[in-house]
Protein backbone atom coordinates (compact mmCIF):
# COMPACT_ATOMS: atom_id res chain seq x y z
CA UNK A 1 0.00 0.00 0.00
CA UNK A 2 0.99 3.53 -1.06
CA UNK A 3 2.06 6.13 1.77
CA UNK A 4 1.01 9.07 0.97
CA UNK A 5 2.77 11.26 3.24
CA UNK A 6 5.95 9.67 1.91
CA UNK A 7 4.90 9.80 -2.07
CA UNK A 8 3.74 14.06 -1.41
CA UNK A 9 7.54 14.62 0.53
CA UNK A 10 9.30 12.56 -2.55
CA UNK A 11 7.43 14.29 -5.27
CA UNK A 12 8.78 17.37 -3.35
CA UNK A 13 12.44 16.74 -3.31
CA UNK A 14 12.28 15.62 -6.95
CA UNK A 15 11.27 18.74 -7.25
CA UNK A 16 13.15 21.06 -5.17
CA UNK A 17 16.46 18.62 -4.45
CA UNK A 18 18.58 20.08 -1.33
CA UNK A 19 22.01 22.71 -1.90
CA UNK A 20 24.70 21.86 -0.60
CA UNK A 21 27.05 24.68 0.73
CA UNK A 22 30.02 25.07 3.23
CA UNK A 23 29.69 27.40 6.20
CA UNK A 24 32.38 27.92 8.47
CA UNK A 25 33.99 24.70 7.27
CA UNK A 26 30.96 22.77 7.93
CA UNK A 27 28.71 20.81 4.93
CA UNK A 28 24.96 21.96 5.06
CA UNK A 29 22.04 21.36 3.08
CA UNK A 30 19.11 23.73 2.55
CA UNK A 31 16.64 24.91 0.60
CA UNK A 32 16.07 28.09 -0.45
CA UNK A 33 12.48 28.16 -2.15
CA UNK A 34 9.64 31.44 -2.80
CA UNK A 35 9.89 34.56 -2.43
CA UNK A 36 9.04 37.66 0.11
CA UNK A 37 9.20 37.32 3.69
CA UNK A 38 11.88 35.24 4.91
CA UNK A 39 11.03 32.09 6.97
CA UNK A 40 13.54 30.49 8.24
CA UNK A 41 12.21 26.66 8.92
CA UNK A 42 14.89 24.63 10.97
CA UNK A 43 13.90 20.89 11.37
CA UNK A 44 14.21 18.82 14.62
CA UNK A 45 16.80 15.58 14.79
CA UNK A 46 13.95 13.34 12.59
CA UNK A 47 13.92 15.88 9.74
CA UNK A 48 16.00 17.47 6.57
CA UNK A 49 14.51 20.54 5.85
CA UNK A 50 11.99 19.39 3.33
CA UNK A 51 10.22 17.94 6.46
CA UNK A 52 8.23 20.98 6.67
CA UNK A 53 7.26 20.10 2.64
CA UNK A 54 3.68 20.71 3.15
CA UNK A 55 4.44 24.10 4.57
CA UNK A 56 6.68 25.45 2.13
CA UNK A 57 4.39 24.14 -0.38
CA UNK A 58 1.36 25.99 1.02
CA UNK A 59 2.97 29.45 1.75
CA UNK A 60 5.96 29.59 -1.32
CA UNK A 61 3.80 32.07 -3.29
CA UNK A 62 3.80 34.85 -0.35
CA UNK A 63 7.10 33.77 1.38
CA UNK A 64 10.47 32.87 0.60
CA UNK A 65 11.51 29.60 2.85
CA UNK A 66 14.90 28.68 3.87
CA UNK A 67 15.02 25.59 5.15
CA UNK A 68 18.21 24.01 5.93
CA UNK A 69 19.47 20.28 6.94
CA UNK A 70 22.45 19.80 9.58
CA UNK A 71 25.62 18.96 8.80
CA UNK A 72 27.93 16.25 10.33
CA UNK A 73 29.97 18.54 12.70
CA UNK A 74 29.52 21.16 14.73
CA UNK A 75 26.76 21.82 17.47
CA UNK A 76 24.40 24.62 18.84
CA UNK A 77 26.39 27.25 19.63
CA UNK A 78 28.69 26.41 15.71
CA UNK A 79 25.47 25.85 14.01
CA UNK A 80 24.13 29.39 15.18
CA UNK A 81 27.05 31.04 13.48
CA UNK A 82 26.61 28.80 10.47
CA UNK A 83 23.18 29.76 9.98
CA UNK A 84 24.14 33.84 10.69
CA UNK A 85 26.49 32.89 8.02
CA UNK A 86 23.86 31.28 5.66
CA UNK A 87 21.91 34.67 5.88
CA UNK A 88 25.30 36.12 4.61
CA UNK A 89 25.30 34.53 1.81
CA UNK A 90 21.92 34.70 0.90
CA UNK A 91 21.82 38.37 1.56
CA UNK A 92 19.11 37.95 4.26
CA UNK A 93 19.49 40.82 6.61
CA UNK A 94 16.53 39.87 9.15
CA UNK A 95 14.52 37.03 9.35
CA UNK A 96 11.51 35.06 11.47
CA UNK A 97 13.04 31.83 12.62
CA UNK A 98 10.99 28.55 13.82
CA UNK A 99 12.64 26.18 15.28
CA UNK A 100 11.19 22.55 16.08
CA UNK A 101 12.25 20.43 18.87
CA UNK A 102 16.26 20.58 18.41
CA UNK A 103 15.93 23.51 15.82
CA UNK A 104 13.59 25.34 18.43
CA UNK A 105 17.00 25.25 20.96
CA UNK A 106 18.85 26.25 18.28
CA UNK A 107 16.71 28.32 17.28
CA UNK A 108 16.47 30.02 20.82
CA UNK A 109 20.41 30.12 21.01
CA UNK A 110 20.22 32.52 17.78
CA UNK A 111 17.91 34.99 19.31
CA UNK A 112 20.27 35.25 21.85
CA UNK A 113 23.58 35.82 20.16
CA UNK A 114 22.13 37.57 17.51
CA UNK A 115 18.66 39.50 18.21
CA UNK A 116 19.14 42.07 16.03
CA UNK A 117 19.42 39.66 12.87
CA UNK A 118 15.65 37.94 13.53
CA UNK A 119 12.03 39.11 13.14
CA UNK A 120 10.41 37.33 15.27
CA UNK A 121 11.00 33.66 16.74
CA UNK A 122 8.98 30.86 16.57
CA UNK A 123 10.02 28.01 19.23
CA UNK A 124 8.11 24.89 18.99
CA UNK A 125 7.80 21.94 20.65
CA UNK A 126 11.20 22.58 22.37
CA UNK A 127 13.35 22.50 25.36
CA UNK A 128 14.62 25.21 27.46
CA UNK A 129 17.24 23.94 29.23
CA UNK A 130 19.88 20.62 28.43
CA UNK A 131 20.71 19.94 32.05
CA UNK A 132 20.25 16.58 33.41
CA UNK A 133 19.09 15.37 29.18
CA UNK A 134 22.40 13.22 29.27
CA UNK A 135 20.91 10.56 31.94
CA UNK A 136 18.01 9.61 29.43
CA UNK A 137 17.77 7.75 26.43
CA UNK A 138 19.04 8.23 23.82
CA UNK A 139 21.36 10.68 25.16
CA UNK A 140 22.71 8.54 27.67
CA UNK A 141 24.26 6.31 25.26
CA UNK A 142 27.58 6.44 23.68
CA UNK A 143 26.74 8.84 20.44
CA UNK A 144 29.90 8.97 19.39
CA UNK A 145 30.91 4.93 18.87
CA UNK A 146 27.79 3.05 20.19
CA UNK A 147 26.08 0.85 17.63
CA UNK A 148 24.02 3.03 15.96
CA UNK A 149 21.32 -0.10 14.86
CA UNK A 150 21.24 0.58 18.66
CA UNK A 151 20.05 4.61 18.73
CA UNK A 152 18.19 3.86 15.52
CA UNK A 153 15.90 0.78 17.35
CA UNK A 154 15.63 3.10 19.84
CA UNK A 155 13.75 5.70 17.84
CA UNK A 156 11.73 2.59 16.35
CA UNK A 157 10.47 1.32 19.54
CA UNK A 158 9.51 5.04 20.24
CA UNK A 159 7.45 5.28 17.51
CA UNK A 160 5.85 2.10 16.69
CA UNK A 161 4.28 2.95 20.39
CA UNK A 162 3.53 6.04 19.00
CA UNK A 163 1.77 4.38 15.91
CA UNK A 164 0.46 1.49 18.72
CA UNK A 165 -2.01 4.60 20.07
CA UNK A 166 -2.50 6.32 17.15
CA UNK A 167 -3.05 4.20 14.21
CA UNK A 168 -4.67 6.92 12.22
CA UNK A 169 -0.45 8.38 12.24
CA UNK A 170 0.53 5.15 10.95
CA UNK A 171 2.04 7.27 7.77
CA UNK A 172 3.70 9.88 9.64
CA UNK A 173 5.45 6.85 11.62
CA UNK A 174 6.63 5.18 8.27
CA UNK A 175 7.71 8.51 7.13
CA UNK A 176 9.99 9.15 10.44
CA UNK A 177 11.50 5.43 10.42
CA UNK A 178 12.52 6.09 7.17
CA UNK A 179 14.19 9.11 8.40
CA UNK A 180 15.74 8.07 10.87
CA UNK A 181 16.48 4.24 9.41
CA UNK A 182 19.14 6.01 6.55
CA UNK A 183 17.56 8.99 5.15
CA UNK A 184 19.80 11.08 7.67
CA UNK A 185 22.78 9.94 7.43
CA UNK A 186 24.81 8.08 10.45
CA UNK A 187 27.08 10.82 11.22
CA UNK A 188 24.33 13.67 10.64
CA UNK A 189 21.60 11.73 13.40
CA UNK A 190 24.92 10.99 15.76
CA UNK A 191 25.87 14.83 15.84
CA UNK A 192 22.27 15.46 16.19
CA UNK A 193 21.67 13.43 19.50
CA UNK A 194 24.88 15.34 20.58
CA UNK A 195 23.98 19.00 20.11
CA UNK A 196 21.24 18.16 22.58
CA UNK A 197 23.31 16.41 24.72
CA UNK A 198 26.33 18.43 24.98
CA UNK A 199 24.16 21.40 24.39
CA UNK A 200 25.50 25.01 25.91
CA UNK A 201 23.24 27.26 28.48
CA UNK A 202 20.35 29.35 26.45
CA UNK A 203 21.63 32.78 26.35
CA UNK A 204 19.31 36.02 27.54
CA UNK A 205 16.86 35.95 24.93
CA UNK A 206 16.78 39.68 23.71
CA UNK A 207 14.19 39.88 22.01
CA UNK A 208 10.86 41.95 23.08
CA UNK A 209 7.81 39.42 24.19
CA UNK A 210 5.72 40.91 20.70
CA UNK A 211 8.40 39.12 18.35
CA UNK A 212 8.36 35.67 20.24
CA UNK A 213 5.40 33.27 19.99
CA UNK A 214 5.89 29.41 21.06
CA UNK A 215 4.10 26.38 19.80
CA UNK A 216 3.63 23.11 21.85
CA UNK A 217 1.22 19.96 22.08
CA UNK A 218 -0.82 18.60 25.07
CA UNK A 219 0.17 14.99 23.88
CA UNK A 220 3.72 15.77 22.61
CA UNK A 221 5.75 12.24 24.37
CA UNK A 222 8.83 14.29 24.14
CA UNK A 223 8.59 17.44 25.45
CA UNK A 224 6.81 16.63 29.00
CA UNK A 225 4.08 19.55 30.41
CA UNK A 226 6.20 20.88 32.87
CA UNK A 227 8.63 21.35 29.91
CA UNK A 228 6.50 23.01 28.05
CA UNK A 229 5.67 25.17 30.91
CA UNK A 230 9.02 26.15 31.18
CA UNK A 231 9.86 27.20 27.94
CA UNK A 232 6.88 29.33 27.67
CA UNK A 233 7.87 30.93 31.26
CA UNK A 234 11.66 31.81 29.79
CA UNK A 235 10.15 33.05 26.78
CA UNK A 236 6.99 34.53 27.90
CA UNK A 237 5.33 35.14 23.91
CA UNK A 238 2.70 37.38 22.70
CA UNK A 239 0.93 34.14 21.58
CA UNK A 240 0.89 30.82 22.62
CA UNK A 241 -0.09 28.26 20.11
CA UNK A 242 -1.68 24.92 22.26
CA UNK A 243 -2.42 22.06 20.60
CA UNK A 244 -4.89 20.08 21.71
CA UNK A 245 -3.47 17.25 19.93
CA UNK A 246 -0.51 17.03 17.12
CA UNK A 247 2.27 14.78 19.05
CA UNK A 248 5.94 16.24 18.46
CA UNK A 249 5.35 16.54 14.97
CA UNK A 250 1.88 18.81 14.70
CA UNK A 251 3.34 20.28 10.96
CA UNK A 252 2.85 17.00 9.71
CA UNK A 253 0.10 15.64 11.61
CA UNK A 254 -2.08 18.94 11.40
CA UNK A 255 -0.73 20.77 8.44
CA UNK A 256 -3.51 22.87 7.41
CA UNK A 257 -3.43 24.38 11.39
CA UNK A 258 0.36 24.55 11.04
CA UNK A 259 -0.22 26.55 8.17
CA UNK A 260 -2.99 28.60 9.47
CA UNK A 261 -0.52 29.55 12.94
CA UNK A 262 2.12 30.50 10.21
CA UNK A 263 -0.01 32.72 8.08
CA UNK A 264 -1.10 34.55 11.58
CA UNK A 265 2.47 34.85 12.73
CA UNK A 266 3.68 36.46 9.34
CA UNK A 267 0.82 38.68 8.79
CA UNK A 268 -0.68 36.97 5.74
CA UNK A 269 -4.09 36.29 4.93
CA UNK A 270 -4.94 33.06 6.69
CA UNK A 271 -6.75 30.12 4.54
CA UNK A 272 -6.88 27.47 7.00
CA UNK A 273 -8.61 26.77 10.51
CA UNK A 274 -9.07 30.23 13.10
CA UNK A 275 -6.77 29.50 15.82
CA UNK A 276 -8.49 33.10 17.29
CA UNK A 277 -7.14 36.46 19.03
CA UNK A 278 -6.25 35.53 22.56
CA UNK A 279 -2.78 35.25 24.04
CA UNK A 280 -3.05 31.57 24.16
CA UNK A 281 -4.86 29.88 21.57
CA UNK A 282 -5.80 26.67 21.23
CA UNK A 283 -6.97 24.05 18.27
Amino acid sequence: MTNALIAERDRFSAQYPEQRIDLNGRDWGYLDIGAGPVLFLIPGTLGRGDIFWQQINALKGRLRIIAPSYPATGGVAQWCEDIIALMDHLSIDTASILGSSLGGYLAQFIAGKYPQRMDRLIAANTLHATAGIDQRPPYSSDLEAGPIEELRAGFGRGLEGWRAAHPEQSDLVDLLLMEVGGRILEPELRRRLAAIKNGPELPPLGLPSQKVFTIDAADDPLIPPEMRDAVRARLTPCTAYRYLSGGHFPYIARPDTYTALLEQVMGLEVTGPDWGAEAERFL
